[in-house]
């Protein structure tokens, strides 16, 4: 295969050089000698809420970089039930596990209008042999991965109703840059922490009620938080 110029990876179908978020993914930490070594096009792509960028199980021809908006993981359990077990958010990366299995263990889905990057595996691994900065970006991100899925296992899923959804609502405004939270679909927030609907659409309403939180759109997915100790009560 032609290796692809150096101009044309970083200016081709996806401008790695004056990405917005350079410097919080896989690529941030590599020069120009380094993209002489891509043999393969680095693609953008666009998910609308609700598109999958792929499915448990399939083979993996990537891993995604998000740039903007915000992907669940889902894994189906034994009794078929669906848990969301991570959300990824911008600079996040799908797919890492891929590298080792070839496979992806669970399902990707945009959760709000996504814009990716897909890498090649061969492209990671071309250059994770050669490129000690990336090897150590790609053991940077893992790491975080892993930390970030014991983060929401253990302050999502233990306490009580009220607890988990008080901490999930904290979360999403912790991650937002100004005094708002986006929350999901409300089953979406119920697979993430093991509740039922009905469960999670009551705490939410009676943080509304409460004025801890203030409802920005008609649709309850965007809400303004007024008192951040109440959702440590």
């Amino acid at each position: 295969m032609i290796p692809i110029q150096s101009e044309s990876a970083w200016r081709g179908t996806s401008d790695c050089r004056n990405c917005a978020i350079r410097a919080m993914v896989l690529f941030a930490d590599l020069n120009e000698d380094d993209f002489k070594l891509i043999h393969a096009p680095i693609d953008d792509f666009l998910y609308q809420t609700g598109q999958a960028l792929y499915d448990e199980a399939d083979s993996a021809l990537g891993v995604f970089t998000i740039r903007q908006g915000m992907v669940k993981l889902v894994r189906v359990t034994a009794d078929g039930r669906e848990r969301i077990v991570r959300v990824l958010l911008p600079g996040d990366v799908a797919g890492l596990e891929a590298l080792a299995t070839g496979h992806y263990d669970s399902q990707a889905v945009a959760l709000a209008p996504v814009s990716v990057c897909r890498i090649p595996l061969e492209v990671i691994q071309q250059l994770g042999g050669h490129s000690p900065r990336l090897h150590l970006k790609l053991m940077e991100k893992w790491h975080n991965a892993l930390k970030q899925a014991d983060d929401w296992l253990a302050e999502l899923n233990f306490g009580s109703a009220r607890q988990r959804v008080h901490n999930f609502v904290r979360k999403m405004h912790a991650v937002s840059e100004d005094d708002t939270a986006t929350l999901f679909a409300r089953e979406d927030m119920g697979a993430m922490m093991d509740l039922k609907l009905e469960t999670v659409s009551r705490e939410v309403s009676t943080l509304v009620r409460s004025g801890v939180i203030e409802p920005l759109d008609k649709v309850g997915r965007h809400y303004r938080v007024l008192s951040i100790q109440g959702l440590c009560d």
